[in-house]
């Protein structure tokens, strides 16, 4: 679990680290990015999850398919 810091929003912190698992390749172009696993991983409400893949989602680094689950891009910048 991720050692929050407490001046900054939950959500961000788990943005954060997303970023940095696409950027090192962690999580693989098309990859899917869960929501229960991060809510288990972080130990954080399902709100916050969301919050975080909105994030990226508004970043393009995710695309979020309904009834399918949010995945990295293929073509991330």
């Amino acid at each position: 679990m991720l050692d929050f810091d407490p001046t900054r929003p939950k959500w961000e912190q788990i943005a954060t680290v997303l970023r940095e698992r696409i950027a090192d390749g962690t999580l693989p172009p098309r990859a899917l990015v869960s929501e229960v696993q991060l809510e288990s991983e972080f130990g954080v409400a399902r709100g916050t999850v969301r919050k975080a893949i909105a994030a990226l989602r508004d970043d393009g680094l995710l695309v979020t398919t309904p009834g399918m689950g949010s995945f990295v891009t293929a073509s991330v910048r």
